[in-house]
Protein backbone atom coordinates (compact mmCIF):
# COMPACT_ATOMS: atom_id res chain seq x y z
CA UNK A 1 0.00 0.00 0.00
CA UNK A 2 0.89 3.29 -1.03
CA UNK A 3 -0.91 5.27 1.11
CA UNK A 4 0.25 6.35 4.66
CA UNK A 5 -1.33 4.35 7.76
CA UNK A 6 -2.77 6.24 10.45
CA UNK A 7 0.06 6.55 12.41
CA UNK A 8 2.51 6.65 10.09
CA UNK A 9 0.78 9.30 8.88
CA UNK A 10 0.87 11.39 12.22
CA UNK A 11 4.84 10.44 12.36
CA UNK A 12 5.26 11.92 9.39
CA UNK A 13 3.37 14.81 10.11
CA UNK A 14 5.47 15.63 13.57
CA UNK A 15 8.46 15.00 11.67
CA UNK A 16 7.74 17.80 9.10
CA UNK A 17 6.86 20.21 12.39
CA UNK A 18 9.79 19.14 15.12
CA UNK A 19 13.61 19.23 14.67
CA UNK A 20 16.57 19.69 17.25
CA UNK A 21 16.08 22.60 19.68
CA UNK A 22 12.19 22.37 19.80
CA UNK A 23 9.68 22.10 21.72
CA UNK A 24 7.00 19.51 21.86
CA UNK A 25 4.04 18.26 23.51
CA UNK A 26 2.80 14.81 24.44
CA UNK A 27 -0.79 15.59 25.51
CA UNK A 28 -2.02 11.60 26.05
CA UNK A 29 1.58 9.87 27.03
CA UNK A 30 0.29 6.50 26.88
CA UNK A 31 2.62 3.76 27.02
CA UNK A 32 5.37 6.24 26.23
CA UNK A 33 5.86 5.59 22.24
CA UNK A 34 5.25 9.20 21.02
CA UNK A 35 7.18 10.65 23.83
CA UNK A 36 10.50 8.83 22.92
CA UNK A 37 9.96 9.72 18.87
CA UNK A 38 9.66 13.39 20.38
CA UNK A 39 12.67 13.24 22.48
CA UNK A 40 14.32 11.95 19.81
CA UNK A 41 12.97 14.94 17.41
CA UNK A 42 13.93 17.71 19.40
CA UNK A 43 17.64 16.15 20.30
CA UNK A 44 19.41 17.48 23.40
CA UNK A 45 18.79 21.31 23.28
CA UNK A 46 14.82 20.69 22.83
CA UNK A 47 12.27 19.40 25.50
CA UNK A 48 9.08 17.54 25.37
CA UNK A 49 6.34 18.26 28.17
CA UNK A 50 4.16 15.26 28.53
CA UNK A 51 0.63 14.61 30.46
CA UNK A 52 -1.59 11.75 31.38
CA UNK A 53 -4.11 11.52 34.09
CA UNK A 54 -3.15 7.87 34.71
CA UNK A 55 -0.13 6.77 37.13
CA UNK A 56 0.39 3.26 34.84
CA UNK A 57 0.81 5.80 31.86
CA UNK A 58 3.23 7.56 33.85
CA UNK A 59 5.32 4.73 34.87
CA UNK A 60 5.30 2.87 31.25
CA UNK A 61 6.35 6.44 29.83
CA UNK A 62 9.35 6.86 32.28
CA UNK A 63 10.87 2.99 31.95
CA UNK A 64 10.66 3.57 28.12
CA UNK A 65 12.80 7.28 28.17
CA UNK A 66 15.06 5.87 30.69
CA UNK A 67 15.66 2.73 28.64
CA UNK A 68 16.92 4.90 25.27
CA UNK A 69 18.43 7.46 27.67
CA UNK A 70 16.15 10.44 26.84
CA UNK A 71 15.07 11.22 30.58
CA UNK A 72 17.13 14.30 30.57
CA UNK A 73 14.96 16.10 27.18
CA UNK A 74 11.33 14.86 29.04
CA UNK A 75 9.20 16.36 31.62
CA UNK A 76 6.30 14.44 32.32
CA UNK A 77 2.79 15.20 34.74
CA UNK A 78 0.63 13.52 35.84
CA UNK A 79 -2.49 15.96 34.84
CA UNK A 80 -4.77 16.33 32.26
CA UNK A 81 -3.71 18.11 29.00
CA UNK A 82 -6.29 20.90 30.08
CA UNK A 83 -3.42 22.16 32.03
CA UNK A 84 -0.58 22.74 30.07
CA UNK A 85 -1.18 26.32 30.12
CA UNK A 86 -0.58 26.41 33.44
CA UNK A 87 1.69 23.60 33.64
CA UNK A 88 4.33 24.18 30.56
CA UNK A 89 7.31 26.91 31.54
CA UNK A 90 7.01 30.35 30.23
CA UNK A 91 10.47 29.75 28.30
CA UNK A 92 8.34 26.97 25.89
CA UNK A 93 5.42 29.58 24.99
CA UNK A 94 5.79 30.61 21.69
CA UNK A 95 8.21 27.83 20.35
CA UNK A 96 6.23 24.71 20.27
CA UNK A 97 6.97 23.43 16.94
CA UNK A 98 4.45 20.02 17.67
CA UNK A 99 2.07 18.06 19.62
CA UNK A 100 0.27 14.58 19.19
CA UNK A 101 -3.26 13.46 21.24
CA UNK A 102 -3.97 9.62 20.77
CA UNK A 103 -7.29 10.18 21.59
CA UNK A 104 -9.72 7.33 23.51
CA UNK A 105 -8.13 5.61 26.38
CA UNK A 106 -4.78 3.86 27.63
CA UNK A 107 -3.93 0.25 25.20
CA UNK A 108 -3.76 -2.37 27.36
CA UNK A 109 -5.11 -0.31 30.43
CA UNK A 110 -8.36 0.39 32.20
CA UNK A 111 -11.33 1.19 29.18
CA UNK A 112 -13.57 3.31 31.49
CA UNK A 113 -11.01 5.94 31.74
CA UNK A 114 -11.39 7.51 28.60
CA UNK A 115 -10.00 11.33 26.87
CA UNK A 116 -13.04 13.87 27.23
CA UNK A 117 -13.99 16.12 24.08
CA UNK A 118 -14.15 19.28 27.15
CA UNK A 119 -10.40 19.24 28.07
CA UNK A 120 -8.85 18.03 24.67
CA UNK A 121 -10.72 20.91 23.31
CA UNK A 122 -9.55 23.22 26.10
CA UNK A 123 -6.09 21.67 25.34
CA UNK A 124 -5.98 22.85 22.11
CA UNK A 125 -7.25 26.04 22.49
CA UNK A 126 -3.81 26.40 25.04
CA UNK A 127 -1.71 24.90 22.36
CA UNK A 128 -2.92 27.53 19.85
CA UNK A 129 -2.02 30.27 22.22
CA UNK A 130 1.60 28.94 22.72
CA UNK A 131 2.96 27.02 19.37
CA UNK A 132 5.05 29.02 17.40
CA UNK A 133 3.21 29.41 13.77
CA UNK A 134 3.40 26.32 11.50
CA UNK A 135 3.34 24.69 14.33
CA UNK A 136 1.41 21.35 14.10
CA UNK A 137 -1.30 19.78 16.54
CA UNK A 138 -2.08 16.19 15.19
CA UNK A 139 -5.18 14.43 16.87
CA UNK A 140 -5.33 10.62 16.35
CA UNK A 141 -8.94 10.41 16.88
CA UNK A 142 -9.91 6.32 18.13
CA UNK A 143 -13.96 6.57 18.37
CA UNK A 144 -14.64 3.06 18.52
CA UNK A 145 -16.19 3.11 21.78
CA UNK A 146 -19.08 5.50 22.86
CA UNK A 147 -17.16 8.10 24.78
CA UNK A 148 -15.55 8.28 21.40
CA UNK A 149 -18.08 8.94 19.19
CA UNK A 150 -18.65 11.76 21.55
CA UNK A 151 -15.49 12.94 21.46
CA UNK A 152 -14.99 12.57 17.69
CA UNK A 153 -18.70 14.34 17.38
CA UNK A 154 -17.22 17.51 19.15
CA UNK A 155 -14.21 17.29 18.36
CA UNK A 156 -15.20 17.87 14.53
CA UNK A 157 -17.53 20.36 15.30
CA UNK A 158 -15.02 22.71 17.25
CA UNK A 159 -12.49 22.08 14.16
CA UNK A 160 -14.98 22.90 11.58
CA UNK A 161 -15.28 26.18 12.77
CA UNK A 162 -11.64 27.04 13.94
CA UNK A 163 -11.55 30.26 12.04
CA UNK A 164 -8.92 30.06 9.09
CA UNK A 165 -7.03 32.94 10.00
CA UNK A 166 -6.09 31.47 13.09
CA UNK A 167 -5.26 27.59 11.63
CA UNK A 168 -5.34 25.20 8.87
CA UNK A 169 -6.87 21.55 9.53
CA UNK A 170 -6.93 18.59 8.05
CA UNK A 171 -8.62 15.30 8.47
CA UNK A 172 -7.15 12.18 7.01
CA UNK A 173 -8.55 8.75 7.24
CA UNK A 174 -10.17 5.53 5.11
CA UNK A 175 -13.27 6.20 4.32
CA UNK A 176 -13.76 2.12 3.49
CA UNK A 177 -12.78 0.38 6.50
CA UNK A 178 -15.00 -1.02 8.94
CA UNK A 179 -15.26 -1.17 12.79
CA UNK A 180 -14.44 2.66 12.93
CA UNK A 181 -10.71 2.72 12.40
CA UNK A 182 -9.21 5.60 13.85
CA UNK A 183 -7.97 8.87 11.32
CA UNK A 184 -6.15 11.91 11.53
CA UNK A 185 -7.11 15.74 12.72
CA UNK A 186 -4.25 18.13 12.11
CA UNK A 187 -4.37 22.05 12.70
CA UNK A 188 -1.44 23.71 11.96
CA UNK A 189 -1.43 27.05 13.47
CA UNK A 190 -1.03 30.25 11.11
Amino acid sequence: MKLNRILPFARNLLHLAVGEGDYAVDATIGNGHDTVMLASLVGETGHVYGFDIQQEALESTTSRIKDKQLFDRVSLFQKSHDQLLATIPNKAHGKISGAVFNLGYLPGGNKEIVTKPDSTIKAIEQLLEIMKPEGIIVLVVYHGHEEGAVERDQLLEFCTILDQNRAHVLMYRFMNQVNNPPFIIAIEKR
